[in-house]
Formats: C-alpha cells, sequence, structure tokens
C-alpha cells in the first residue's frame, strides 16, 4: 500500500524532500520551521563531508519530521520531555516502520529507549549543536567553538554517543573554512547568518539549497584539494582554545552554582 512513508522515502533530493515536508506541515499542523531546515543542512554536511557510513536518505528524512510534535513553548516541562515519543507514535500513524519511528523517538534521551539506534546519535549532535548557534528569546546563539564545548562538557557529559568527537572534527573543519559574499564569513557562521536574515520559511529553504549548499560543497572540495597538495597543514591541534574551553566550562559551574544541581542540562 503506497502511504506518505513510502512517498517521502522515494524522493532522494532534498529541495523536494523539504517541500514536501512543507506540504505536510501545513496540512497536518505539525511543528516545521527554519531551525528544522538549518538543522537537516548540518546532518547533511557532517554525514557527506566525514564519510558517515548510514543511510543518509534515511537520517534526513527523520532529521525532518522528527520534531513534528515538538512544542514551541519552553516552560511545558511534560510536553518537552514526551514530544519525540509523541511524534514517533504519529509518525507511525503514516506508515514508517519501527526502526525509523525509534530512530526519531530517540532524538533526545527522554523516553530512556535502548539500546540506542546510531542513526539517532546524528539526530541528536545535530539537534542539540544546531539549536545552541540559534537565538532564543532568553539568550543570543552561541558562536560553533562554544556550542561543541557545551555540548560536550554539559548536554553529554555522561553520555556515549558514538558520533560526538567525529562531530568535533566536523565542527573544526568547518571552522577553517570561509564562504566569500560581501565578506569572508566562517561557513557555519555564514549559515547562521542566512537563517537570521531570511524571513520566510520557504525562501530560506530555496536558499540553503540552491545557494549555500553549492558553495560550502566547493570550498569543502578547494579545502581538501589544499591539504591534499600540501599547502597548509590539516592539523590535529585542539579545536577550541584553552581561553574558550575554560570560560565555557566556568559558565557551566555558574549554572550549576545557580540552579543547586550538579546534573546536566
Amino acid at each position: 500500500m503506497d502511504t506518505f512513508a513510502n512517498y517521502i522515502l522515494d524522493e532522494k533530493d532534498l529541495a523536494a524532500k523539504m517541500e514536501i515536508t512543507y506540504y505536510l506541515a501545513k496540512k497536518a499542523r505539525i511543528f516545521f520551521d527554519k531551525s528544522i531546515i538549518f538543522k537537516t543542512e548540518i546532518a547533511r554536511m557532517f554525514i557527506d563531508y566525514m564519510k558517515i557510513d548510514v543511510d543518509k536518505n534515511l537520517i534526513l528524512t527523520a532529521c525532518l519530521l522528527c520534531n513534528c510534535k515538538k512544542v514551541d513553548n519552553a516552560q511545558d516541562i511534560e510536553k518537552i520531555h514526551s514530544y519525540a515519543k509523541v511524534g514517533a507514535e504519529y509518525l507511525e500513524t503514516l506508515g514508517f516502520d519501527k526502526k525509523f519511528c525509534k530512530i526519531c523517538e530517540e532524538i533526545n534521551r527522554y523516553s530512556n529507549s535502548n539500546p540506542r539506534e546510531k542513526e539517532s546519535d546524528i539526530l541528536e549532535l545535530v539537534d542539540q549543536f544546531g539549536g545552541m548557534l540559534l537565538d532564543r528569546p532568553e539568550r543570543i546563539g552561541f558562536k560553533p567553538d562554544e556550542a561543541m564545548v557545551l555540548l560536550e562538557h554539559r548536554n553529554l557529559k555522561g553520555q556515549y554517543n558514538r558520533y560526538l568527537h567525529t562531530f568535533g572534527d566536523f565542527v573544526q573543519m568547518m571552522e577553517q573554512i570561509e564562504l566569500k559574499d560581501l565578506t569572508a564569513m566562517k561557513s557555519l557562521r555564514r549559515l547562521v547568518k542566512i537563517h537570521n536574515d531570511t524571513e520566510s520559511l520557504k525562501d530560506f529553504m530555496k536558499k540553503v539549497c540552491y545557494d549555500y549548499e553549492p558553495k560550502i560543497n566547493k570550498a569543502v572540495e578547494e579545502y581538501r584539494k589544499k591539504i591534499k597538495d600540501g599547502m597548509f597543514e590539516d592539523s590535529n591541534r585542539p579545536l577550541f582554545s584553552e581561553e574558550t574551553t575554560r570560560k565555557i566550562l566556568a559558565h557551566i559551574a555558574e549554572e550549576k552554582k545557580e540552579s543547586g544541581t550538579l546534573g546536566t542540562h
């Protein structure tokens, strides 16, 4: 039987897949905004550039849909803890199999689903890292190096994520690549700027797929060629300066002191 799941999974073009999700969101009133496109593009780059051995089509589809029942209300703790599981149950009604739904449920760890799927570890990283790069009502977005320190030392402290260190290498590489427009800007920060400067969701989808993606693909290819030709070293130095790490760890300690807990969040 033909289902929505078959329809979107059979569509391999990411731009078309985004458009399908856009119209589903309009019809079914599921959560779908610019942050979803932003995080999906980070996932695409991570899988492509780090040559991660996973089903990219499945993961990018999950990136677009796993937040379908997310609530845009940070005060509703119960819904924050349950939206991924509720979303997975909804996706099953659209014809997705149990593994796909389990991957989406494991975007966070509130349902205590174990053992975790490897694809879920990628969703978790891009969801948390991507979210920290964007502005929120209570704070401005973090820089990529700051977000990566927070991801490792606060959000995922004491948790096992099989791709965490590879993701750190990815962020390191992206921080060495600049995209030139009117001014040169580091690649991830350029993506943040496009997100912030583009009001329409559909316009942002187009800019990511037809402008940013070709430029960053070319820039990564040129970066790798320069390394191969020995024009500069692909250094193994730490991703973050000691000063940045010290500053972020002090911030984490202050948060714990104010909340009166030593737990992570």
